[in-house]
């Protein structure tokens, strides 16, 4: 298994994005969750098993101290072997090597998995927060990243 960066042109980004949109759609039950809104400055990551990009997130700088976790995504056949946790450590390490010393993140109050791994990683509760403030469904979290030695 390899992490890389890519870029957020790359096609099989995109269809790893495209996934998990359709897999949110059918999670929610109809409840017509808003659409994320990404700005400049995103970097994504891969997960790449056996020449298949099996896995994708991404780091979107919301001001100088903080960065959002955008797009996580683990195809369902890929999951429950730990891709998601691995992920999840590249992605806060990207975070802080591009300065940030908190990452955010927002997720589906319908979503158990999802924030059960953010919980077990460390990231606390927070409010709701930016685009997510009038979507009844978000959840927020954040974590401090630490600090070099």
């Amino acid at each position: 298994m390899l992490i890389e960066s890519r870029p957020v042109t790359d096609p099989e980004v995109d269809a790893l994005v495209a996934a998990q949109q359709r897999e949110l759609r059918a999670a929610d039950g109809g409840l017509d969750g808003q659409a994320t809104v990404v700005h400049d400055g995103i970097r994504y990551l891969v997960v790449v098993d056996g020449g298949r990009v099996v896995a994708c997130g991404g780091v979107q700088p919301l001001d100088a101290d903080t960065g959002e976790l955008k797009r996580m995504y683990v195809r369902p056949a890929y999951r429950g072997r730990g891709i998601a946790r691995q992920l999840l450590s590249a992605l806060e390490e990207l975070a802080f090597q591009q300065g940030h010393s908190v990452l955010r993140l927002e997720t589906g109050s319908y979503l158990p998995a999802a924030i059960g791994l953010y919980t077990s990683c460390g990231y606390q509760p927070i409010p709701v927060y930016g685009e997510y403030v009038d979507n009844p469904y978000s959840v927020c979290f954040a974590k401090r990243l630490p600090v070099a030695a």
